[in-house]
């Protein structure tokens, strides 16, 4: 039986992405191809007012991914001689530390995953997207390590992840658990009764959501197919037990992809040992402050989810990844000297007989619940609109390019 959506008692003071591995792509562009992109800034005949028109009504169009902290969109915006000088102290001294001591972190614990699985084989998994074989080390992980390995994988995990945070400027992350009063007895004994969530279903709005969900839940994620082959991180995303896929390929078996991800998410549910999925089911980032249409993906399995909502509240720098180049946004996240996190866990969302026979309707529920006790604003834009908007941004005028350009 589903949660009923009603307040908290407590609340804060806030391949695409295969959250859903199934997709609408080629109804979605035909639908942009009808709207014309707004001239961008470079491309207007005229300056001054015009432009700054132009530029409110593309955030306006695209709101869900407009920049509205004092770097703007791109992270190029005019800053004062107060905000210049702040940014040259946080180059000049946080960048290379924070950097140096990141790398050191990480090193860390590519040696813990190292020694956890000497002499294990890797175990073939059933993979997601792409029609052909594999290539080396692609279809291989780490998911099912047991006994001190496991243990010594997600502890350390844990552990490092939070420190990695720490580095990067999180030094508190304020925690809230919504309970759901006139609901609390039953969910107890639905938990007895229908077993741990199969999947942590978050909204995305940065990559530092990876590293907050790693220390809090240790979940395994679904993964570019390249990430398996990057120095120290391939090895680290097959202990956490990713699900690799192809995201760029547009042959990509996705019912191959959304039935890996629901074997291992119903794996989870029954198995205690096993790790839970964790799915952005937006398909894509925000700026934080609303929720996308949610794809099916993580509700084909019919299991319980576990939903939680990230919040990045800022006054200068907004932690977000909507519209700048990773490079750059990495640079300004280090050189802030205090990023703030907020985190909402909800209850186990235990689907009805409806809502597992129908997985929108389970999606759009869950969605719903989020955008309510997270205080997000629902959207029907997605990855697609995304694309456009960044072309616009970069005064590219030719939407087939926009929509077929592989996210970053």
């Amino acid at each position: 039986m589903a949660l009923p959506l009603h307040d908290a008692t407590t609340s804060p003071s806030d391949p695409d992405d295969l959250g859903g591995a199934a997709g609408g792509g080629e109804e979605e562009e035909e639908r942009l191809a009808a709207k014309p992109l707004l001239s961008s800034p470079s491309t207007s005949p005229s300056a001054g007012t015009e432009e700054g028109v132009e530029e409110l009504e593309l955030d306006r169009r695209y709101a869900p991914y407009a920049r509205r902290d004092a770097y703007g969109a791109m992270g190029r915006g005019p800053l004062g001689g107060a905000g210049a000088a702040r940014l040259a102290v946080g180059a000049a001294v946080l960048f290379p530390l924070r950097l140096a001591v990141g790398v050191l972190v990480l090193v860390a614990y590519y040696l813990v995953c190292r020694v956890c699985t000497l002499r294990v084989e890797e175990e073939e998994e059933r993979e997601g997207g792409g029609g052909g074989a594999a290539g080396e080390g692609e279809g291989k992980g780490y998911a099912r390590l047991e006994g001190w390995r496991r243990e010594g994988v997600v502890r350390c995990g844990r552990a490092l992840a939070r420190a990695m945070l720490f580095v990067f400027g999180f030094y508190w992350i304020r925690e809230y658990d919504c309970r759901f009063p006139y609901a609390e007895d039953e969910h107890q004994e639905q938990s007895k009764e229908l077993g741990r969530p199969g999947a942590v279903v978050s909204n995305h709005v940065s990559y530092v959501d990876i590293l907050y969900h790693m220390s809090s839940s240790f979940p395994s994620f679904v993964a570019k197919r390249s990430v398996a082959r990057l120095p120290m991180v391939g090895l680290i995303s097959k202990c956490l037990g990713c699900i690799f896929v192809q995201r760029e390929s547009k042959t990509s078996d996705f019912k191959g992809v959304s039935g890996a991800v629901t074997e291992r998410i119903q794996r989870a549910h029954q198995q205690k040992n096993s790790p839970m999925m964790l799915l952005f089911p937006e398909g894509t980032t925000t700026n934080g402050d609303y929720l996308l249409p949610f794809k099916t993906g993580a509700f084909l399995a019919k299991a319980p989810v576990k939903p939680v909502i990230l919040r990045y509240p800022y006054k200068r720098f907004s932690p977000a990844w909507d519209s700048m180049s990773g490079a750059r946004h990495v640079f300004l996240l280090l050189c802030q000297f205090v990023n703030n996190l907020e985190v909402i866990h909800l209850p186990v969302y235990y689907p009805s007989e409806q809502e597992k026979e129908d997985p929108k309707l389970y999606a759009n529920n869950v969605r719903k619940l989020m955008a309510v006790e997270g205080n997000l604003i629902l959207s029907d834009l997605g990855l697609a609109e995304k694309r456009v908007y960044h072309a616009a941004l970069n005064g590219n005028n030719s939407l087939p390019r926009a929509l077929h350009q592989k996210d970053d």
